[in-house]
């Protein structure tokens, strides 16, 4: 998927929360991608990029950028699971 060819959707407010929550905490979590993929990290920071919000990863294969409105849920034992709403 490429990240210039669609244009992005915001996720809701309390989704985002939640994220921001992982980063600060470093929480380990289990990433569900729009694509089929799942992506196991640490949730490092939350970052704009050209007006798109996305979630830096750090995993056992280097840092990835995920898009937040390309990520369908995540779960970590302490916040439980969460599916993203876009709002």
């Amino acid at each position: 998927m490429s990240i210039d060819n669609e244009e992005y959707q915001p996720i809701n407010c309390d989704d985002y929360d939640n994220l921001e929550l992982a980063c600060q905490r470093q929480l380990h979590l289990q990433i569900q991608l729009r694509d089929g993929e799942t992506i196991e990290g640490k949730a490092n920071q939350l970052i704009l990029r050209k007006k798109i919000e996305c979630l830096l990863v750090d995993s056992n294969k280097g840092t990835r950028e995920l898009r937040l409105d390309y990520i369908i849920s995540f779960s970590n034992p302490e916040i439980g699971t969460i599916v993203i709403e876009h709002s």
